[in-house]
């Protein structure tokens, strides 16, 4: 997309989400770091709370490839967090971009799109800066995240089977959307057993505590910054994307949170007969999990951060006929399976397989029921306006809402089919601690579908 047009399409989407009536020229940015004089028409704004001159410099920094004096790799926030993508990153976008630029080159050979560096290249650790592998990004979305190896987990070379000298990993992960996350990220409530950040966060593990670590982050691994950005430039950034939201409903409950209003709005819009039964089935299963008005946090006696078993490889029943099934990972996803080695803490060790290990790369907590296993544990994301933000989970295997609510179907005939006889119903399955009812019936399964594009 035309930089110019993708700026002008942003500030009308913005001033929506405001809900201002005043000139969209009054984000228009002026030189490298614009600034909105007293008495300019962005002074009417109403920003949430947030300083509309900010707002107007992080919208400008948002789209901006030059990122002048940080030496960076071309790259600007919206390559990753696409306008037209609902602020995050399709396969099919991906693909699309790829193919345009492989056509610019038919006359252009200098033709690029930063998109495409080497730094998330499937080939970089072999290839380095003359990696060409893209497959990952134009085949699942997915983009590099390089974690080191805690102490007590070490890698296993799949060429001879025993531990590697590898000290660090590259796990393969969704571009989450960057709307309504002034909603989402640290809370109070619920803490799990352990940091970093045991009450929620930013990034699918939580592992970043504010949007300017968040920016941060994503600046330096992501564009390759060679020098540090300006506290304001980060202050910038949060303020842009603390004024993003879905529609007005969703902003005007942020609105309403930061203000101290009770009772808080409702965000929905009118429902119909189906989709508020599908409102109804939600509180009941999904609640439990997408909890609160964030739809974020994971409200006690369930535990903060859980397995959803997207991870590849997916449990198999061994019963026949099973008793529960999950659609297996497709080779494309497959292909991110590592063997881990861990050294647990009573000294043994034992193997796993994931293609993302979650939390454990953070802590090296393995091992034993879920308050003291880290293991594919991720943050809960929100999900208001998942219905433009497919494909979803953290690698992004479910290409529909219906393969969502498959998923999670299994997930819950799973826990009822391996629960030991006589130990407690974990409460994720159960409302009452006697019955399993929280899954979905199969008569329920459209109107809970009705009701999730409404989100």
């Amino acid at each position: 997309m035309n930089p110019r047009l993708a700026l002008l399409a942003c500030c009308l989407v913005l001033l929506s989400t405001l809900g201002t009536k005043a000139n969209p020229t009054a984000f228009w940015p002026d030189g490298v770091s614009p600034a909105v004089p007293v008495g300019s028409p962005a002074h009417g704004l109403d920003c949430g709370g947030e300083p509309c001159d900010a707002v107007a410099r992080g919208l400008f920094a948002f789209f901006d490839r030059r990122l002048h004096g940080l030496g960076a790799n071309g790259r600007s926030c919206a390559d990753c967090h696409m306008v037209t993508d609902s602020f995050q990153l399709s396969p099919a976008n991906v693909e699309a971009r790829f193919q345009f630029l492989k056509w610019q080159r038919r006359w252009n050979p200098a033709a690029d799109d930063p998109l495409f560096r080497p730094i998330d290249a499937d080939d970089f650790r072999t290839n380095g800066e003359q990696a060409s592998d893209y497959g990952n990004l134009r085949e699942n979305g997915l983009v590099r995240v390089v974690f080191p190896l805690p102490a007590n987990i070490r890698l296993v070379d799949p060429a001879t089977g025993q531990p590697s000298s590898e000290t660090s990993v590259d796990i393969w992960r969704a571009v989450p959307t960057v709307n309504n996350v002034k909603l989402t990220g640290p809370d109070t409530e619920n803490p799990w057993a352990r940091g970093p950040n045991e009450t929620g966060g930013y990034q699918l593990d939580a592992r970043v505590t504010t949007l300017q670590e968040q920016a941060l982050g994503a600046l330096e691994r992501h564009a390759e910054t060679r020098n540090p950005p300006s506290p304001r430039l980060l202050d910038d950034l949060a303020s842009f994307q603390r004024v993003l939201f879905t529609n007005p409903r969703v902003r005007a409950l942020s609105d309403a949170i930061s203000e101290g209003t009770f009772p808080l709005p409702d965000p929905d819009p009118p429902l119909s007969e189906l989709e508020q039964q599908g409102k109804t089935v939600f509180g009941r299963a999904c609640a439990v999990c997408h909890g609160g008005p964030s739809q974020s946090n994971t409200p006690a006696p369930v535990v903060r951060f859980h397995d959803i078993r997207a991870a590849c490889p997916r449990p198999v029943d061994t019963v026949t006929p099973a008793r529960w099934a999950f659609a297996p990972c497709p080779p494309r996803l497959a292909r991110n399976e590592r063997t881990y080695e861990i050294t647990l803490a009573n000294g043994t060790r034992v193997r796993r397989t994931s293609s993302d290990p979650g939390r454990a790369l953070l802590t090296g907590f393995v091992g034993g029921p879920a308050p003291l296993d880290d293991w594919q544990k991720l943050d809960v994301n929100g999900l208001r306006g998942i219905r433009k933000t497919a494909p979803y989970f953290h690698n992004n295997s479910a290409a529909t809402l219906e393969e969502v609510v498959d998923h999670y179907i299994a997930f819950f005939r799973r826990v009822k089919a391996i629960q030991v006889p006589g130990d407690p119903i974990p409460p994720v399955a159960t409302t009452d601690g006697v019955n399993f009812d929280r899954e979905p019936r199969p008569e329920e399964r459209a109107a809970l579908l009705a009701y999730l594009r409404k989100l």
